[in-house]
């Protein structure tokens, strides 16, 4: 039986389910490795080799790879366990989080502090 989903319908946002748990579980079990210094030295040194030991697919690998957080998001990432990807790469979650808007870290920090993006943005 198919669960109503009314949030579904907001633009521009994924939200992280039950559904959204299940498909992204080996890619934020993944990330969570990234808190042990040894596994963030063997991403570091072979990306694709470290991510070939995870069961996850191709698809989310590849959105690894490219660090397309946005595809990440879609493919069942939860943007805290994502995070451990910036740390790893020297990055601040404001740093992230201005890729995924498509803004630099200034534009991102000072469209926050003025409040975030306008309530309507996406919306038709």
């Amino acid at each position: 039986m198919a669960l109503d989903k009314p949030y579904k319908n907001i633009p521009g946002t994924t939200i992280f389910d039950a559904e959204q748990s299940r498909r992204g579980y080996h890619l934020n079990q993944f990330c969570m490795s990234l808190m042990k210094a040894e596994n963030r030295a063997r991403f570091k040194a072979n990306e694709r080799a470290y991510l070939d030991e995870w069961p996850m697919t191709e698809e989310q690998k590849e959105a690894v790879l490219a660090r397309d957080l946005n595809r990440c998001i879609a493919l069942g990432g939860n943007i805290y366990f994502l995070a451990k990807i910036g740390a790893t790469d020297g990055k601040s979650f404001q740093q992230m989080a201005g890729s995924m808007t498509g803004m630099s870290e200034e534009e991102y920090r000072n469209m926050m502090i003025n409040g975030g993006r306008d309530p309507k943005w996406g919306r038709t």
